[in-house]
């Protein structure tokens, strides 16, 4: 009689439970409400955005540090007391002007006594060779007389020579730096007097990652920005690449030059260097929250299907540049397709969506950028 009952208890157990699953599937009331969403109950609610067409750059940063085209250190071209001082600090001079004078005493009397001696030797020249013509006075002593010449005048012009080594004059166009001796200083052919910089174009050196080698030409546009000019960027070029390639950092030099008319960029400054390689006006773009990375492959999740069954669909992308809050799709998507933005979670590939209202379009930005 006891396993009669049991039996019986099972058997309504699983009619009470068969009934249950007829009355939820058959309902018409949930049918009706499936048919409006179209999507079914586990339709997963998700963000889209639309694929846009933008501008994007691919460029290159690096820094450097920003040197004068020409730079010296100015120092004596002789030995003695500093008389004069002849500019100041940041002064801009051109090439010739003195800027230093030694005392010169001993160098002038020097030079008087070499251009005296140098007159009598052609007084007495000139004398001689009229006496010549009448053989007063013998070819000899005409030629001896032309040797003591030709000695006269170089003793005056290494005199002046002498004279001139007592003023240090600006080599080149520049601009001067601080005075490190005063006057009455005494100074020898190896101390530094002050600095000379050619300001009025900056050369800008910095290595590039050597698979950017074939790539780099000479001429191309080169932007120069530094922290101490937050709000001004340096137009530039470049004007030199290394022939060869460091075995070490695998990297090569590139020398850019900037104009410095206004001498702002001092030398030594820090910069960042950035130089445009390509500019794509289509190029793909996408948010990159829609971006979902597994391993080395990329996936987002676009919209198909009728409008009232949407589905997403998982696609792998291979991506180029990236900007603030976009990226660059090279190949899988169109202009015009919808990907998913939020929701990406709880997706599988093929799941059926709900489409919640897109949020505010992003402003548009028409700068991408690739570290070297």
């Amino acid at each position: 009689m006891t396993m009669v009952r049991q039996i019986l208890i099972v058997l309504l157990l699983i009619a009470v439970a068969g009934g249950a699953w007829w009355f939820a599937v058959a309902s018409p009331g949930d049918g009706e409400g499936r048919a409006e969403q179209g999507s079914g109950p586990s339709a997963v609610q998700v963000e889209v955005a639309e694929v846009q067409l933008g501008e994007v750059s691919e460029i290159i940063e690096a820094v450097g540090t920003a040197r004068p085209r020409q730079s010296i250190d100015l120092i004596a071209d002789d030995s003695g007391r500093v008389d004069e001082i002849l500019f100041e600090t940041g002064q801009r001079v051109d090439q010739g002007q003195p800027l230093v004078r030694l005392d010169s005493g001993i160098e002038q009397a020097n030079l008087a006594e070499a251009e005296a001696g140098l007159l009598d030797t052609r007084t007495q020249l000139e004398r001689a060779r009229q006496l010549a013509t009448s053989r007063a006075v013998s070819e000899a002593r005409v030629d001896e007389l032309e040797a003591a010449f030709r000695a006269a005048e170089a003793r005056v012009a290494a005199e002046r020579q002498r004279l001139r080594d007592r003023t240090t004059n600006a080599p080149f166009a520049g601009v001067v730096g601080l005075r490190e001796v005063d006057v009455g200083a005494r100074v020898t052919d190896t101390t530094v007097l002050t600095r000379l910089d050619d300001l009025a174009v900056i050369e800008l050196e910095f290595q590039v990652p050597e698979r950017y080698f074939g790539t780099i030409r000479q001429g191309q546009p080169v932007q120069a920005t530094s922290t101490a000019f937050p709000d001004t960027v340096f137009a530039g070029s470049v004007a030199a690449i290394d022939t060869r390639i460091d075995a070490v950092s695998r990297s090569f030099r590139v020398r850019a030059e900037l104009p410095n008319s206004e001498a702002r960029i001092p030398g030594g400054l820090f910069m960042l260097a950035r130089i445009t390689l390509v500019t794509r006006p289509d190029a793909i773009l996408i948010p990159e929250e829609a971006v979902v990375p597994e391993g080395r492959s990329t996936f987002v999740y676009r919209i198909t299907g009728a409008p009232d069954e949407p589905r997403a669909e998982r696609i792998e992308v291979r991506l180029g540049q990236r900007r603030v809050g976009e990226v660059e799709v090279v190949e899988g998507l169109r202009a015009g397709d919808r990907v998913v933005t939020a929701g990406l979670q709880r997706l599988r590939p093929g799941a059926p969506v709900r489409l919640s209202e897109p949020p505010e379009p992003r402003p548009d930005r028409n700068v991408a950028e690739r570290m070297p």
